[in-house]
């Protein structure tokens, strides 16, 4: 039997587990027709196998203790105990990580109580590592792992890594650094828009002692650009957006980290959140079952209801799908880009919004929060349909709102909640996001 954990990066909790009892193969990768899914950006649609292999407890015993051998297949890397392996081998509980800053797996290896009894190990069990450098198949129990790299003497030449490699799977460290900015290594462009560009970065805070990789985090640093930065309402919205995310504090929320001027530019970092927005996720893989985006939609209800309910309420004024993370740890919504925040009660003269998702008065220039609410009836239509909502607005002759007769995969009760809470006047919807989540479960 073995039993997989997902750990949480920082706190090293569980945050997900998987048992197998019987299977002698374990895939985990990307791809759906693993045992073991894991939607992260570092990983590979086919990261590691697992098999079961059986090694003698002892000389002259006819007895078996069961064993994983671990194959990499990813051109990112594997790590086990903290080491780059191409193949290793796993007698007792270990962490697996895939990929340099990618998620970390916790394995426990337990024999069936009988045999767990009557077995008497002679020899220290411990897991076996076979690197890339040094291939070692003797298993003997005094094996010990090849000293760290000379890279902490000479400069590694990075040779023997794919392409696509973020990080040197011989030494730890970024292969290619586009530039860096402050303390900050930027490794790729994330995304590109009409404020700034998103990039990702290594921040490297010291070395591991055991083994003298490089420790650190991966993390998101969005910079304004140059002729963006010369309009006085954009400078205010990204400086907004910076003090607002410094504020909160809400695992539905990407953590803010630091904001800076450098060179005359404007940045922001904040934490990166491993996952897949709903607009590609439904993209890539088609509408999801009632369930599933009730579950969501609940989910981002309850993001709402903390900005709603802060000393000074906020209004989000982009929720959308593409805005709406599945985080890869715990399948959980985190809601993204806070750049068009707006405290409750501030005056705005500035019309922000995704066409299709915007509640009228929004339009307007006169968001509430009855605004974000009003968004979440559009995405749920996207979400079971596949279909922009726009498709489904029509007019009535005093105003746009959507017709779902007809649409089989919305049934009457859902099809009610959409209806009033994209109601035209703010007081005819839902009042808060706590009376919709409660509407939406009795949906369910």
């Amino acid at each position: 039997m073995v039993i997989l954990t997902l750990l949480h990066p920082q706190h090293q909790t569980p945050v997900r587990q998987w048992q197998f009892l019987t299977e002698s193969t374990i895939r985990v990768g990307r791809s759906l027709d693993n045992q073991v899914i894991l939607d992260d950006l570092l990983v590979s649609r086919h990261h590691l196998e697992l098999h079961k292999i059986e090694l003698p407890v002892s000389r002259g015993s006819s007895q078996a203790q069961p064993c994983w051998q671990l194959v990499n297949h990813s051109s990112n890397g594997t790590y086990l105990n903290g080491r780059s392996v191409s193949q290793g081998l796993i007698l007792t509980d270990a962490q697996i990580q895939l990929a340099q800053g990618g998620p970390l797996l916790q394995v426990q290896v337990r024999l069936p109580a009988p045999a767990r009894a009557e077995a008497t190990i002679e020899e220290p069990t411990q897991a076996l590592i076979q690197s890339q450098e040094q291939a070692d198949p003797s298993l003997h129990p005094a094996f010990s792992p090849p000293a760290v790299l000379e890279a902490t003497r000479q400069p590694c030449s990075h040779a023997g890594n794919a392409i696509e490699n973020l990080f040197c799977i011989h030494c730890g460290q970024p292969i290619r650094v586009e530039q860096t900015v402050r303390q900050y290594q930027i490794l790729r462009v994330l995304g590109r828009g009409g404020m700034g560009t998103i990039y990702l970065v290594w921040h490297q805070t010291g070395l591991i002692p055991e083994t003298g990789r490089p420790l650190g985090k991966l993390q998101v640093l969005k910079e304004m650009n140059a002729d963006i930065a010369r309009i006085p309402k954009a400078r205010e919205l990204f400086e907004r957006e910076a003090r607002t995310l410094q504020s909160l504090d809400h695992p539905g929320i990407p953590k803010f980290h630091d904001s800076f001027i450098e060179a005359g530019k404007k940045y922001l970092v904040m934490e990166l959140v491993h996952g897949q927005d709903l607009e590609k996720r439904i993209r890539q893989f088609g509408p999801v079952k009632p369930p599933q985006a009730i579950a969501w939609m609940m989910q981002t209800c309850e993001v709402l209801n903390y900005l709603h309910n802060r000393p000074i309420p906020i209004i989000h004024r982009d929720i959308k799908p593409g805005n709406l993370l599945v985080r890869t740890l715990d399948h959980r919504i985190v809601v993204l880009d806070f750049g068009a925040v707006k405290a409750v009660g501030a005056p705005s003269a500035t019309r922000i919004g995704a066409e299709g998702y915007s509640a009228p008065e929004q339009i307007q220039g006169n968001p509430v929060i009855q605004s974000d609410l009003y968004a979440i009836g559009p995405s749920l239509i996207f979400l079971l349909t596949g279909d922009t909502p726009r498709r489904f607005k029509k007019s009535d002759g005093q105003g746009y709102h959507f017709n779902l007769q007809g649409v089989t995969t919305i049934a009457p009760s859902l099809r009610r909640v959409i209806e009033r809470v994209t109601a035209l006047e703010p007081s005819d919807r839902y009042q808060s996001a706590k009376e919709l989540a409660e509407a939406l479960a009795r949906c369910l």
